[in-house]
This record gives structure tokens, C-alpha cells and sequence, in this order.
């Protein structure tokens, strides 16, 4: 990582900006990353090139969905659309590199119906069976969230990572194989404006990759299906952008090129970087919890330096 310290337009950056670039060969190689989600279209927006970036760089990569997407759809059928919001999610995870898919199910805008006790348990589960190293979702805490999944999801997640590695809770766990585990390291979305980020990640070499990822969300945009509409409206006018090409899923694409990608540009702009995602990290060790544990490190070395014979 090299550091800077510029700030982003509308966000909130704390400590000395940490900025992560491509890495040569598989650095990650056996390392396991969960992106997890409330919507389709989260992880295509806050995410993608960086997940694109640690799938390169080695990483196993699971998609974990926590609602069904009921309310976001092209059609007015619940059932229509929480099916096609899932074909959009198999094709972003294809695009991404994703091992597989897991939806949770739980009803969208309703998840604070849902008993936070169970969606804890459920991903303290796939945390310990998928033996997850390094999450990225929703920061748990972020100011001026709106939306319930959002908030909600990353509080579960926030909980589970956190309950995960101790050995007493879910005590049935071990009895079918499961072992306490621990998550290393954690990427939290900024999304609004003043939350903060202490992490710039270069998505240049991955912008295909990202484009992608947006063109993928078809059913509630955005994004998706935007360039197609375009060239038919042009079409009508006896008119044509040469940009959008010919066929539709280039239509898509390009549109996202020309008109998708200031955000990142400006997210990037202050670090010298063309295009960039932002993000709170938090590496291994780096919570609060943490940095008042005892090292055994420090202890065998106070030993070493102040240790007296029983007999002196």
C-alpha cells in the first residue's frame, strides 16, 4: 500500500489514506473472501473492482444475498421479480469470478422483520463452514442510511464475524465438524455521503471487470438495460450514438463507459488514480477489541528482559 492524504468530495477520510494497487501473481491463493449484499445491485456499485482485484490476486470468492428483491423489478410480479433479480445476480457473480451464490431469502425493505438472532446464526455458520477470511458489506454503523437492509445486514454481519471465532457459542457446531474461525480482515462500503473511508483501491486494471458487474443488473438498474434503451429511443429519431456499436449488451456497456463511471473517477481523482472504489478497511487485529489484547509476543519478551532466578 502506498498512503496519501487528498479527501474524496462528500466522504470523510480518516487517518493516513491507505492506497491498494494490482498485485503480481496469486498473493491470495488460499485466502477466502465473502461479499455480502441486501440487494442486486450493491455489490456491482461499491465493490465490483476490488472484488475483481482479490479474486485475481488468489482469493476463493462466495456471494452471500441476504434479501430476495422482491420490490425491485421491471414487472409488477413479486414472484417475476425476485426470479429475474436472481438470473442478474448469477451472471454478476459469473462475471466477478464467484465460487457461488447464497440467498438468504428474507423479504426486501423488511429485514428488520426478520429475527436478528437467526440471520447472526446463519452467517456465523457459513463463516465457520466456508472458513472466511476477509468480508466486505455495508459498514455496520454508517451515517445517513436509509434503507433498513442495509444498516441491518451490516450489523449481522458486524455480530456474526465477531461471534465466530469464539469456541463457546454454538457449541454444536464442532459435533458436525465446524471449528471456531476467525474473519481477518474487513472492507466496509462507503456509500453516503460522510461516511468514512481510510482505503482507496486502483480498479483501473479491473474496469472491464466493474462495467460488467453494472451491466449485470438488468431487472432494477440503474445501470443494466440503459444503453439498449437509449439506442431504441434514437432508433426512433432516425438517430445513433456510434458509441453504443450495434447489439444491445454493448449498448449496455458502453453506456456505463460514457456516462457510469464519474463517481469513480472522482473517488479516484485526488490520489492520482484514474478509477477507484473507497472503503473503511479494517485489517487483521485492527479492531478496538483487539488492540487492547494482550500480545504473547510482548509478554515472552517482558519475560525474556525481566525474569529473576526463584532462588535470587
Amino acid at each position: 500500500m502506498n498512503s496519501s492524504n487528498p479527501r474524496v468530495p462528500w466522504y470523510t477520510p480518516v487517518g493516513e489514506i491507505q492506497i491498494e494497487h494490482k498485485q503480481n501473481g496469486k498473493p491470495n491463493t488460499g485466502k477466502v473472501l465473502a461479499a455480502v449484499q441486501a440487494h442486486a445491485d450493491d455489490i456491482p456499485f461499491f465493490c465490483a473492482g476490488m472484488i475483481a482485484k482479490l479474486v485475481d490476486e488468489g482469493y476463493t470468492a462466495y456471494l452471500i444475498q441476504t434479501t430476495n428483491d422482491e420490490k425491485c423489478g421491471p414487472t409488477s410480479s413479486i414472484g417475476d421479480t425476485i426470479r429475474r433479480n436472481e438470473e442478474d445476480i448469477d451472471v454478476l457473480a459469473k462475471n466477478l469470478g464467484f465460487q457461488k451464490v447464497i440467498h438468504l431469502g428474507y423479504r426486501n425493505h423488511f429485514l428488520d422483520e426478520a429475527s436478528p438472532t437467526e440471520i447472526r446464526a446463519r452467517l456465523v455458520y457459513l463463516i465457520r463452514a466456508l472458513k472466511i477470511d476477509t468480508i466486505t458489506t455495508f459498514n455496520p454503523w454508517g451515517h445517513w442510511e436509509e434503507n433498513p437492509d442495509h444498516y441491518i445486514t451490516g450489523q449481522a454481519v458486524e455480530a456474526a464475524r465477531w461471534m465466530a471465532g469464539m469456541d463457546k457459542d454454538y457449541p454444536e457446531h464442532p459435533i458436525c465438524g465446524l471449528s471456531p474461525h476467525t474473519v481477518s480482515e474487513l472492507y466496509y462500503w462507503t456509500m453516503r455521503p460522510g461516511q468514512p473511508y481510510n482505503t482507496v483501491v486502483d480498479i483501473e486494471p479491473y474496469l472491464e471487470e466493474k462495467i460488467a458487474a453494472m451491466s449485470a443488473n438488468k431487472s432494477q438498474g440503474p445501470a443494466g438495460a440503459r444503453g439498449r434503451r437509449l439506442k431504441e429511443k434514437l432508433k426512433l429519431q432516425g438517430k445513433r450514438l456510434p458509441e453504443l456499436g450495434d447489439d444491445d449488451e454493448t449498448a449496455d456497456r458502453e453506456f456505463l463507459r460514457l456516462f457510469g463511471l464519474n463517481e469513480y473517477k472522482k473517488i479516484g481523482e485526488p490520489y492520482g488514480l484514474k478509477y477507484a472504489e473507497h472503503f473503511y478497511y479494517i485489517p487483521p487485529g485492527g479492531t478496538f477489541t483487539g488492540s487492547l489484547m494482550m500480545s504473547d509476543i510482548d509478554v515472552e519478551k517482558y519475560i525474556a528482559e525481566h525474569a529473576v532466578d526463584l532462588n535470587s
